[in-house]
């Protein structure tokens, strides 16, 4: 695709951007809409400030994230943020437990072999020496009480997670020990103290903070809190998303005909929005209708409202006037991006936001990680993205002017871009691992490039709090 020849409104060129009534007559005009040439075509913001004032839209007049916070079951947690941080409840491991199915041993070898010490109703006889090798005794299981203390010079067979009895030494796997006939254990290989024994608080201590506030819960999460001591987490509420498809030419199945087209839009936010930690209430397809679409945005109960095309200045583009007569206040008409520079945000009433997406597939997605992307990250109270740049192995093109986001896939080289990248076509992108950020003057080989996660394949939300990279524990 070359630079400057994208059309991505609503059946108008590119070059329609701005043209016709301009934003000025949109109630609450102020700086955030833009300012205009000397001839009198509309400024679009810059793809940084564009995302920067989406990101802020999220947030309270004071300028602080406010999200709502609501607590629920473990069950019910899966994909919102946390409200707060999450703290530690109990030592993990809250007692010293085997790591290996083995032998628990005290003191030098070799060792007597003993029943599993206070594990039975025999406890005046905790510590007599088992018949045999042993194997007839099942010895400390995991979910046992404390036992009585290991006699120095013995050994008792232990589970993988059973509690470590005191005075013990270390663990030996049953691989590494043998039994000889008069019941004694010996070791087949050196035992160093505390091998094999996981000690209490190697992960954690009671009230560290395992992870910051705005943490994605994923299902390592759910399992971190529930082995931190936690029934529920207290999170953000994801946003309500509704998303409007406008056009009188396109299908919701079959094959195009007559001057129809297949709608890709409609099967595709819903699912990328969920992706991105929002709760879509309904996808609605609705005509080229000034009426019904205001009837639409202004009835809409959801936190954001999406719309698809109609977001230039052709004759059945309606996104401008509907907002107009609906008194919303635009703070973004128009990005210096491609594709999708028609894009727009407006704010409807507090707390309720619309993002206006070109027709175009891939324009959309310009829009969505431009604009309801940072918003939505925002409003779900989810950490900040930490951007991250990569070597190109190929050359890109830039656009004379704007920015352009191009598919791309990582490779061991550097980013390699993708073909199909046209603002019609889907094909790149359903290939891509993420979006570069290309600068008007294109970038070389080599040349790093700041890139979009795609939500299904991003690691946005970074590492757990306090992990290092070695624990010294390999089992």
């Amino acid at each position: 695709m070359e630079p400057g020849g994208e059309a991505e409104g609503h059946g108008s060129p590119a070059t329609a951007v701005g043209a016709g009534t301009p934003a000025a007559g949109v109630a609450g005009r102020s700086a955030a809409s833009g300012a205009h040439t000397a001839g009198g075509r509309h400024r679009a913001r810059a793809w940084e400030e564009a995302r920067a004032i989406a990101e802020r839209a999220g947030r309270s007049a004071g300028g602080d994230p406010a999200p709502r916070a609501e607590s629920v079951p473990l069950d019910r947690a899966l994909g919102r943020a946390l409200a707060e941080a999450l703290t530690a409840l109990t030592d993990l491991p809250s007692f010293d437990t085997s790591a290996m199915d083995g032998w628990a041993v005290s003191g030098p070898g070799p060792w007597t072999i003993l029943s599993a010490p206070g594990n039975s109703s025999e406890a005046g006889d905790s510590t007599r020496p088992s018949a045999g090798d042993g194997t007839g005794d099942s010895g400390i299981l995991a979910g046992q009480a404390v036992a009585a203390p290991l006699p120095d010079g013995s050994a008792v067979r232990i589970a993988t997670g059973a509690r470590i009895p005191p005075d013990v030494t270390a663990v030996i796997r049953s691989e590494h020990a043998r039994t000889d006939s008069g019941g004694r254990l010996h070791a087949e290989r050196e035992v160093a103290p505390g091998q094999d024994i996981r000690p209490r608080g190697q992960e954690c201590r009671s009230g560290d903070r395992l992870l910051p506030a705005g943490s994605l819960v994923t299902p390592a999460v759910l399992g971190l809190a529930a082995a931190a001591g936690y029934d529920g987490l207290l999170t953000v509420p994801q946003p309500r998303v509704e998303v409007l498809v406008l056009g009188d030419e396109l299908l919701t199945e079959g094959l195009p005909h007559d001057g129809l087209i297949r709608d890709a839009l409609g099967p595709m936010l819903g699912p990328w929005l969920r992706a991105l930690g929002a709760e879509v209430l309904a996808t609605r397809r609705i005509g080229d209708d000034a009426d019904a679409l205001h009837r639409a945005i202004t009835g809409s109960e959801a936190d954001l409202v999406i719309t698809t095309g109609g977001t230039a200045a052709g004759p059945v583009d309606h996104v401008h006037p509907v907002l107009r007569k609906a008194g919303a206040e635009l703070l973004v008409d128009g990005v210096a991006v491609r594709p999708g520079h028609p894009m727009l945000l407006a704010r409807l009433a507090p707390g309720h936001h619309l993002v206006g997406l070109p027709g175009n597939p891939l324009a959309a997605v310009s829009g969505l990680l431009t604009l309801a992307e940072p918003l939505l990250r925002t409003l779900a109270g989810r950490s900040p993205r930490v951007p991250y740049r990569v070597p190109l192995r190929e050359a890109v093109h830039g656009h004379p002017y704007d920015t352009r986001l191009v598919p791309v896939v990582h490779r061991d080289e550097g980013l390699v871009p993708l073909h199909f990248n046209g603002p019609a076509m889907l094909r790149g992108i359903a290939a891509a691992d993420g979006l570069a950020v290309v600068p008007p003057s294109g970038a070389r080989p080599g040349e790093e490039l700041e890139v979009l996660d795609l939500p299904w394949t991003a690691s946005a939300d970074g590492p757990l709090e306090g992990v290092s990279r070695e624990t010294g524990c390999f089992t």
